[in-house]
Parts: structure tokens; sequence; C-alpha cells
């Protein structure tokens, strides 16, 4: 997948929080549910974007530590409540069986979505975490992908999102991913949009 670097660089210049300086590197808050969040989505995207260089936080809508579908024990580093977007240079919503009922109706989270996107700064969603986009509003006029259950996908439409049935859909600074067997390449989409 190709991305226009120089777009995306003139993006990053203006979506930098003040007085942060470039040598850190960027910054990517991760939001989890707190149980039955789907392991590779998460942990595949937070090692490529760390192995690039830059820093990441794990949030969820409560404290302690995170239960993932496949085993993995996360902790997190702060509630969604807790996040503000101005400290992060980009959102990441991860997907799995808790997405529905602990990410899609969270008013933190769709606050979070919303401050982001009005900063202009990268949004991403894997799988069943899509729907928050469409939830709060973010999917408007755009394309995106989603895991295809009916649900999800009627979630999507209503949102007025324009469902497109591949792996990977990059509609501005709004990156979506279809389920676990994109979260190679999510996270690999996830580090361009950072730049460096």
């Amino acid at each position: 997948m190709a991305f226009a670097r120089t777009a995306h660089a003139r993006l990053f210049s203006a979506a930098r929080p003040a007085g942060r300086e470039a040598a850190i590197g960027n910054s990517v808050l991760f939001v989890i549910a707190p149980e039955r969040f789907r392991d590779e989505e998460l942990l595949e995207p937070k090692r490529a974007v760390e192995r690039a260089g830059h820093a990441v936080t794990v949030a969820s809508t409560r404290g302690g530590t995170a239960a993932g579908m496949l085993g993995a024990r996360v902790p997190i580093d702060v509630t969604v409540r807790q996040a503000s977007a101005s400290d992060y240079h980009a959102l990441a919503i991860v997907g799995g069986a808790g997405a529905p009922t602990h990410l899609w109706s969270s008013e933190p989270v769709a606050r979070l979505v919303r401050e982001f996107q009005a900063g202009r700064r990268p949004v991403a969603a894997i799988c069943l975490s899509v729907p928050v986009l469409a939830r709060a509003g973010a999917l408007q006029g755009r394309r995106a992908t989603v895991f295809p259950s009916p649900r999800a996908i009627v979630e999507l439409r209503r949102g007025g999102a324009t469902y497109v049935e591949q792996p990977l859909v990059l509609d501005g600074t709004m990156l979506t991913a279809s389920g676990p067997e994109a979260a190679p390449a999510f996270g690999a989409a996830l580090v361009q949009l950072l730049g460096p």
C-alpha cells in the first residue's frame, strides 16, 4: 500500500502537539476493552509502533489489567476518562469480542475520537472497534472496513460510512482494518501515518 509521504509530512507538522520535540518520536494511545480484546490486534501494531521509535500508552474503560481473548494480560496505563487527545499524536482502537460491550457505547471513547478528528490527528480502528468511529460521527461520508459481522456493517452504514470489503482502508486521517489477519498491515500503516 502506497502512502503519499509529502501529504503525511504536512499533516504531521500540523498535528504535533506544541512543545514536543521531533526527536522524541510520536506517541500513540491504544484503546482496548478491559476484557476479550483481540490480542494480536493490540500486540502486533504496538510492537511495530515501538520498533519505529514511537511511544505507546494503553488505555481502557477501567484500570487494572486487561484480559485478551487469547490469554494476553496487559496493564492499563490510563483510563479513557483520564486521557486527553492533546497528549498524543494518534489514536488506535483495538477490536475483539469485548469491543461491542465495552467500547461501542462509551462516551469517553467517543469523545477521544472526536477530539483526535477535530485536531486532524490520525485515528485508527480494527475489527469490531470500527463501529466506535461510526457512533462517534467520525465516518460520515468516508470509506471504511470492519470485521464482516452484519451488526458491525449496519453500524458503519448507520454512521454514514461506505463499507469496503478489504483488509485495510485509509480515508484521509482515518485508518480502518477488517480483523486479526490484518493486524500486521494495520501496524505497518499506522507507522507510516506517524511518519519519522
